[in-house]
């Protein structure tokens, strides 16, 4: 049974990197080059070879307390790479690096103090002394950070200059309102937990009285925004970097965000008639007005 398992481990390694290779490779075409190597693939060469020295230290002291800070430097790291690289940066380019620069440096910083504080990440605690899962994870990582920012990096490394228009600025708008959205949630879930009267509690007020799961909704509008923007200067294959926002919404929706959080409340919370009422009144994912609870 644990060769079976490892072997549907190395398979999945296989797949991700197979997958970060493709869209590597669609995301090249047209665009700037170093020396002869695209620069959209060198970003995700990098965008994998981070997290996997990452995971040499982390595998040897077994320790998750780096991963997603881990992830944030990689979407630094591949950002800078793309600017320094890139032949040449407009408006566009430059609002978008600054755009992932800012999520990434936010993101990593949250969620690192968020573990600080709590010790450890319950995700990784069947997995962090299993050499090839942990290592799945990390390569996920990577494949994570390449899919997300793909659109970003065309617009950056894709060599199609064009003004902003209203597009660019429907886009900016998008991105400005799905960040505000997870700044807002994520602000308000942490004082939620640090006033010790909520202990044992689940969050229901602000924007938790609109969505069960706002900051994730704010993640995939801000995406979204993201790919608007770069619709404008796409060619080519670069048009199936489209899949990021695509790929946001189906990891946060059917992966690892919400599924994995509905499960953990439904075991902590559930057969309790307010938290009942709150799944019947307020949606899973989409915000809306809160209405009374029945």
């Amino acid at each position: 049974m644990a060769e079976r398992s490892d072997n549907q481990t190395y398979i999945s390694i296989a797949v991700a990197i197979v997958i970060g290779a493709l869209i590597s490779w669609a995301g090249s075409d047209g665009g700037d080059r170093f020396e002869v190597v695209p620069v959209f693939a060198l970003c995700g060469v990098l965008a994998f070879a981070v997290n996997w020295a990452a995971f040499m230290p982390a595998a040897i002291k077994q320790t998750e307390h780096f991963y997603d800070l881990t992830g944030g430097i990689t979407y630094i790291t591949v950002t800078v790479v793309a600017v320094l690289l890139s032949s040449s940066l407009d408006l566009r380019s430059a609002i978008v690096a600054g755009m992932v620069m800012f999520w990434s440096i936010r993101l990593a910083s949250f969620l690192y103090m968020r573990i600080s504080r709590a010790g450890k990440d319950s995700r990784f605690d069947k997995i962090k002394n299993q050499p090839p899962r942990f290592f799945l994870a990390w390569t996920l990582q990577g494949l994570w950070v390449l899919l997300t920012a793909a659109c970003a990096l065309v617009v950056i490394t894709g060599g199609n200059r064009e003004a902003l228009g209203i597009v660019g600025y429907v886009g900016i708008v998008v991105w400005t309102i799905g960040i505000l959205i997870e700044i807002v949630a994520d602000q308000q879930k942490s004082a939620f937990r640090a006033d010790p009267a909520n202990q044992g509690k689940f969050i229901n007020t602000g924007l938790w009285a609109w969505s069960r799961h706002p900051n994730y909704f704010g993640e995939i509008v801000l995406w979204t925004g993201m790919a608007i923007i770069a619709v404008p200067v796409l060619e080519g294959w670069q048009w199936a970097t489209l899949i990021s926002p695509v790929f946001v919404f189906f990891l946060l929706t059917r992966v690892s965000g919400v599924p994995m959080l509905e499960e953990a409340a439904d075991e902590r919370w559930g057969g309790q008639d307010d938290y009942e009422a709150y799944k019947r009144n307020t949606p899973v994912l989409v915000m809306r007005p809160p209405r009374s609870r029945d």
